[in-house]
């Protein structure tokens, strides 16, 4: 439950939002006394920048905050921790859709992971515009900060095990039905590629498969990586690689996270969440760089890399996602250090075979303030997936294209009449940003959500 909103208050403290080149005409219609505080405390309103201000009596009146432009609403997600603990409300002239973002903004700024450890104090309290659509904010708001609390609990905590008990009960609070493939039947089941992966762990691998909604809705299917530790198997790892690897569930969460929404908002779907939940572990059992695993749908892949297991795993839920011919599949996953390079740790990008809706998820990214960018299927690379032995290899032998021969490997275990995005993402804030603190992270989930909301609502 969320503690940093307010739809009534009998005090409020006032935020003022102000760029560089306002703050002249603003001070111009301020007393005396409170024109010389600001101009002492050498303010210019850069981006971010914030002081507190006092009235006559030396008292807290209010705050002052620099924005770049009039949309650069986001900067309000760096205030509920650091202001003084209270409620606020924004003095600003601000359009229904620059409120809900601030408010969106001051919700994801109030996050602190509390699992494992105290904090000495809670984020302050941001008094809603009656323009808020407060039951959508708070869906976006929660959904995103239980993404969040996934990827931050560490593979003790959120083995296969955990992550499927974490979809149960995800499932048994919408009434929707979650069953599993654990262990030996995932090969009786025809899932080989988890199995493989995920044997050298004593948390058995498994397959989860969360289904909600009306049978006769549209299909939406979403699949997301879930390997809940990567050592990189026996291409091991160095210990720095490891240290954020609780993160490789990033997709997973991000699956769930968006689950949850749409059922939260009751969009009328019918909804399959798919995620192969493994570890990637060292032991006698491990599987091995030069194996041969034969997929589900008989094709062969050559191991050349165990570090490349994320795609094995994602394939046979891929191809079992492509069975019911849904209206649109949506994959998640923390899959390549190939894509951080190309587009840095804070976007995401996205690979689709379906040019709209490429279109229509990066005018909702611009939208939202949720940034991705699209990359290239470029067939031409495929070639750098042969393999002498099997119809392809799980990852090249050279250092190039890493994130588009990644994205081309999933593209051979999706149908081929599927409208399909796959989104490769880092799933973390290296550093603290407005509204953004450091840690785990739900990408693109806020912009694929407002498509799945106009896209989906429209047709009942």
């Amino acid at each position: 439950m969320l503690t940093c909103f307010a739809r009534e208050a009998e005090k409020s403290t006032p935020i003022f939002l102000v760029t560089t080149s306002e703050l002249p005409r603003w001070l111009s219609e301020q007393t005396p006394q409170l024109k010389s505080w600001v101009n002492s405390l050498d303010f210019t309103a850069r981006a971010g920048e914030y002081i507190l201000l006092t009235d006559a009596k030396g008292g807290f009146s209010g705050v002052l905050l620099g924005i770049k432009d009039e949309d650069d609403i986001w900067q309000l997600g760096s205030l509920p921790l650091k202001l003084p603990q209270g409620t606020y409300h924004i003095e600003h002239e601000l359009t229904g859709h620059q409120l809900q973002q601030a408010a969106i903004a001051w919700g994801m700024g109030s996050y602190q992971f509390a699992r494992y450890k105290k904090f000495d104090r809670m984020a302050s309290v941001l008094l809603l515009s009656k323009h808020c659509d407060f039951p959508l904010l708070t869906n976006i708001v929660e959904s995103i900060c239980y993404a969040r609390d996934l990827i931050n609990t560490p593979a003790e905590d959120m083995s296969p095990v955990e992550l499927a008990e974490e979809a149960v009960a995800l499932g048994a609070q919408y009434h929707a039905s979650v069953n599993q493939i654990i262990a030996d039947d995932l090969l009786e089941e025809l899932f080989p590629a988890i199995f493989v992966v995920g044997r050298a762990s004593y948390n058995a691998p498994r397959l989860i498969d969360l289904q909600w909604g009306d049978s006769s809705a549209p299909k939406l299917t979403l699949v997301g990586k879930g390997v809940c530790f990567d050592s990189g198997g026996l291409n091991i790892k160095p210990g720095s690689g490891m240290l954020l690897m609780k993160k490789d569930m990033g997709g997973a969460a991000h699956a769930l996270g968006l689950a949850r929404m749409i059922m939260q908002a009751n969009l009328p779907v019918c909804l399959r969440v798919l995620i192969p939940a493994v570890e990637n572990a060292i032991s006698g059992d491990a599987y091995r760089p030069g194996d041969v695993v034969t997929m589900r749908h008989g094709k062969t892949v050559e191991i050349t890399n165990t570090d490349a297991e994320g795609r094995l795993v994602l394939a046979d839920a891929l191809i079992e996602a492509s069975t019911d011919r849904p209206d649109l599949l949506i994959d998640f996953a923390t899959l390549t250090g190939a894509a951080r390079v190309a587009t840095g740790t804070e976007m995401a990008t996205m690979f689709t075979n379906t040019d709209y809706l490429a279109e229509r998820i990066d005018a909702f990214a611009q939208q939202e303030n949720d940034p991705v960018w699209r990359m290239p299927l470029h067939q031409n690379y495929l070639k750098l997936l042969d393999s002498n032995v099997a119809d392809i290899s799980n990852a090249a032998t050279v250092p190039y294209a890493g994130a588009i021969t990644a994205a081309l490997f999933l593209q051979q275990f999706v149908g081929a009449e599927t409208p399909w995005i796959h989104f490769d993402l880092m799933a973390w804030n290296i550093m603290d940003m407005p509204g953004h603190p450091e840690g785990g992270e739900a990408m693109t989930l806020r912009a694929v959500f407002a498509y799945l909301r106009q896209r989906f609502s429209s047709q009942h």
